[in-house]
């Protein structure tokens, strides 16, 4: 259960209360007041309720009268469901194969359900995993047509989009269909050089330290609520390919963990900020 509410006395007490009603026993249980003076509340609770997933319609239709009461923005999600990937990628391949092998590995618990590219160079790779590879090509005169068809081959069962460096923006018309369920992965420490290229705006500048950040996708280019983060330094001796080949490291540690949370019903997005659980 997640749940973001104006902060206030007895938020912890009702949820506890109603869960214990209903016969589910907690087993973990976090929160966090982002200014205590009138600030919001926001909680995370781990609970098991034998027979959930029959339970849960009626789980739910009584909790929105306490919901109402605090305010509160919630949901309840069922761990046993699997959630269900769709990883979209372009020519480079650390990220995509970061997520395959933690997914083949048992560590990523999710079903990825299919990748989709601009280009057809991994298309042999993803399908030895026996995992649908979708290539639509995508220029500045197709581009419509292309997110129309990209939205066609991802339907509606799809939880989560996973931009593992795919070098295309999205279109508000797309974002509004995933709002909060699309990840990108940006090969620098934003807020500083937001767009193309950042390699090569960090070494003109000379920066001694090089990131990655993942964050949700918004209609702001490299904007989005920042899920996680990473950073490693450099010196002065390192030209762009060698910053670009520590990069991909970070990119793919942070991308991966930024999906983990979200799989896992770890975050929640407050504007344009994450309490990441």
């Amino acid at each position: 259960m997640l749940i973001a509410c104006p902060d206030g006395p007895g938020i912890v007490a009702a949820v506890s209360h109603f869960l214990h009603q209903h016969g589910a026993n907690i087993v973990q249980s976090d929160q966090y007041t982002m200014d205590p003076a009138g600030g919001m509340f926001f909680m995370r609770i781990e609970f098991d309720l034998p027979e959930l997933e029959r339970k849960l319609p009626d789980l739910e239709q009584s909790f929105a009268d306490v919901a109402g009461k605090f305010g509160m923005e919630w949901n309840i999600y069922n761990t046993s469901r699997k959630k269900r990937l769709a990883i979209f990628v372009s020519k480079e391949d650390h990220c995509l194969v970061e997520l395959l092998w933690q997914w083949q590995a048992g560590d990523l618990d999710a079903d990825i359900a299919m990748v989709v590219s601009n280009h057809p160079d991994m298309k042999e790779y993803v399908e030895s995993f026996g995992i649908p590879y979708h290539h639509i090509p995508v220029t500045a005169d197709t581009k419509p047509e292309a997110e129309k068809r990209q939205l066609e081959v991802i339907g509606d069962d799809i939880d989560v989009i996973i931009l593992a460096r795919y070098m295309q923006i999205i279109s508000p018309l797309f974002i509004e269909h995933y709002r909060n369920r699309i990840i990108n992965i940006h090969h620098s420490f934003l807020p500083a050089f937001v767009g193309g290229k950042p390699y090569a705006q960090a070494y003109q500048r000379g920066v001694k330290i090089i990131g990655a950040t993942a964050h949700y996708v918004t209609e702001e280019l490299d904007g989005g609520p920042i899920i996680e983060q990473d950073v490693q330094r450099v010196s002065h001796r390192d030209d762009v390919n060698e910053l670009k080949r520590i990069g991909r490291t970070i990119e793919r540690v942070v991308l991966a963990r930024a999906v983990k949370w979200h799989i896992e019903d770890r975050i929640l997005v407050h504007h344009n900020k994450t309490v990441v659980f």
